[in-house]
């Protein structure tokens, strides 16, 4: 029973109390031997028994291994390839719109750096202006212009002779009035003042396309991470489910003979009770909930058998089921949650965050920037005013800096658990002990004495 020795391994990392103890604070055991009863009665009775003594009952583990001679192996071999197949068919959708939201994300940047220059081009500084007002020429002369061939500007300028002067003249004229102020013969001028007539309606309808095409992409780009999102959602069923049926190895273990008719399950669940503190105690500060804990380890050795005219299996064979008794306060059991996590006996939820949307959380940052423009901007209109001197004076504006790195710090640093005080140790972890002890022993005895089974402590 790895699994279980894991878990206490958990809870003795996370409880100082446990850590020096070395072991739970009691503990039984239950056996009962039988081909034709299944664990399922044995299950749902214990566990209903726990919900009625007021326990609230979480699953850790659920391992199960059928040997590859047994019929029940064949049968979940295919359902799980099913479930597989179907899962990475819409994986496989789920990269083609994450190729396109890539697409549309650089489309984007490509665009905004482009409407920079026309914003550029409104602002109040001569010099940039000049500037962008050239770049823009030169695009103009690059993609549109260069259309007309043998007529376009920079043919005539390197290729005909008498325009040697027109790449330079188109730069420099303003407009057509500025066109004429400029010592040129006339056959440049002409030339010039038409072309800058094409450019300046270019320059006004080019901003306004490009503007349009820049809302259109944005949009598009919103459509496209609600359908990731969609797929992702639909991929995650068929992962859990492929991953829910697969088989645990199990190596050495004598009672698994590959050519046998055998499964071996393996559920543990762990009920918790908040303990009152006395009377004397509730007017304490800052005293840490205690629980009651109730470890419950299933491990069932059985004969899966096709039940007839029905596509499922029943399963008789030996049943082991070990209670043991801790008492935990509300930072262990946090703890605990979170290292159960981080062990690998949930990490099928790891395997689906990262095939699904680890990836679009990587881009989230940049897809953000474009959908949520608008509210950017009228944030940084809205934006407190940190120019108020008797604010600054008492420290207002650093207060709500260094409260938000206090609470980044706090995340980023995890706080060990702190032991038990005096009162904890000497009143509130007893009393949850005790009562632990108590319930653990009434989840054997009313089970053992119901069921007649072979047991002992």
């Amino acid at each position: 029973m790895g699994e279980v020795k894991t878990i206490h391994e958990i809870i003795k990392e996370v409880s100082p109390y446990y850590k020096k103890k070395g072991g739970p604070e009691r503990e039984h055991v239950l056996f009962y031997d039988s081909s034709v009863e299944t664990l399922e009665p044995i299950y749902f009775w214990i566990l209903d028994l726990m919900n009625d003594m007021d326990f609230n009952v979480e699953k850790l583990i659920d391992n199960f291994s059928s040997s590859p001679g047994s019929g029940h192996f064949a049968e979940l071999g295919q359902r799980a390839t099913i479930m597989q197949q179907q899962g990475m068919k819409i994986l496989g959708d789920v990269n083609t719109v994450l190729r396109s939201v890539l697409n549309i994300i650089y489309d984007l940047k490509d665009f905004k750096i482009r409407l920079q220059s026309y914003d550029d081009l409104k602002s109040g500084d001569k010099d940039r202006k000049e500037a962008v007002l050239m770049s823009l020429k030169q695009i103009w002369m690059d993609k549109v212009d260069i259309q007309k061939g043998n007529s376009s500007i920079k043919a005539m300028a390197l290729g005909q002779a008498g325009f040697q002067t027109l790449i330079d003249a188109f730069l420099v004229a303003k407009d057509a009035k500025n066109a004429d102020k400029i010592d040129l013969n006339e056959r440049v001028k002409r030339i010039v003042k038409s072309r800058i007539e094409e450019f300046n309606i270019w320059l006004s309808e080019s901003e306004k396309e490009l503007r349009k095409r820049y809302e259109m992409e944005r949009t598009y780009l919103k459509s496209q991470v609600n359908s990731l999102k969609l797929y992702s959602r639909w991929a995650k069923p068929y992962l859990k489910a492929a991953f829910s049926l697969e088989q645990k190895e199990q190596k050495r273990k004598a009672d698994f003979v590959n050519i046998f008719n055998t499964i071996l399950l393996e559920l543990v669940i762990l009920g918790k009770a908040e303990v009152k503190a006395p009377k004397e105690l509730e007017k304490i500060p800052n005293k840490r909930k205690y629980y009651k804990c109730v470890l419950v380890n299933f491990y069932f050795r059985g004969i899966p058998q096709r039940v007839a005219q029905q596509s499922h299996f029943a399963f008789g064979g030996r049943a082991e089921v070990t209670f043991r008794a801790y008492s935990l306060n509300e930072d262990e059991l946090k703890k605990l949650d979170k290292e159960v996590d981080n062990s690998g006996l949930n990490d099928v939820l790891n395997l689906i965050q990262g095939a699904t949307t680890e990836s679009l959380e990587k881009l989230q940052e940049e897809i953000n920037s474009f959908l949520e423009e608008d509210k950017n901007e009228i944030k940084k209109e809205k934006s407190k005013d940190t120019s108020n001197p008797f604010l600054a004076m008492v420290g207002y504006y650093d207060k709500d800096e260094s409260k938000k790195e206090s609470k980044k710090g706090e995340k980023d640093k995890e706080k060990p658990i702190k032991p038990d005080n005096w009162i904890e140790k000497t009143h509130l972890r007893p009393l949850a002990a005790k009562e632990a002890i108590v319930a653990a022993f009434d989840l054997f005895d009313i089970y053992k004495k119901a069921h007649d089974m072979v047991s002992y402590t």
